[in-house]
């Protein structure tokens, strides 16, 4: 009995494992990756050292990422702080077979659909860099000061609804903490609970 107990529970801890770990402390270094994006080009985190970077999960038939690009929000927050020198990273975590997962093709056929503003589109099929960083949700955030530290981690708002709506009344973390850290100031609210869809990890 006690030995099918204990097979179970490993079991359990095994799959929790195959989730995502816990992210990254704010203020710790960001971890790296070499990861190729829509566009066939290497993406890394370390290659933009010296400038602040936003990473973004994404996942298209997630109705909590429809919420932020079916309303615009997210190509405007893009296209602000990439005219900035922002570099901002949207990553697909989700595994072949699995709900959210774009070829190169798909994911270009995509931005085109969407009118996305993003740097580059990366893709992680085998979830290394989601699990790397912990990454739970679509929308998940990060963001990278030019010393490579994390300063934000978590939700891109305060409103964990999949209503477009809320976009209005609600605080944009993301812009909020870019908006602080360009100004030289330390971001106010730099960990939230970040909501959305689970990361489709393989």
């Amino acid at each position: 009995m006690k030995t099918k107990l204990f097979a179970t529970l490993l079991t359990i801890a095994a799959s929790t494992a195959l989730i995502a770990a816990d992210s990254p402390a704010v203020g710790t270094t960001a971890p790296d990756f070499s990861l190729t994006d829509s566009k066939g080009k290497t993406q890394t985190v370390s290659q933009y050292k010296g400038k602040y970077v936003v990473l973004e999960w994404f996942n298209p038939e997630c109705p909590f990422v429809k919420k932020h690009y079916g309303s615009g929000n997210m190509q405007k927050l893009q296209e602000e702080f990439t005219a900035k020198g922002v570099v901002w990273l949207s990553i697909d975590s989700s595994a072949p077979g699995l709900e959210g997962n774009l070829t190169a093709e798909q994911a270009n056929a995509k931005m085109t659909e969407w009118k996305t503003k993003q740097t580059a589109f990366v893709l992680d099929p085998d979830g290394k860099a989601g699990r790397s960083y912990g990454a739970k949700n679509t929308p998940h955030m990060f963001v990278i000061n030019p010393e490579g530290k994390i300063v934000y981690e978590g939700a891109i708002d305060s409103k964990a609804t999949p209503n477009p709506s809320d976009i209005a009344n609600s605080t944009n973390y993301v812009k909020v903490a870019l908006e602080e850290s360009l100004a030289g100031k330390t971001v106010s609210n730099a960990n939230t609970k970040p909501y959305g869809c689970s990361v489709k990890y393989k």
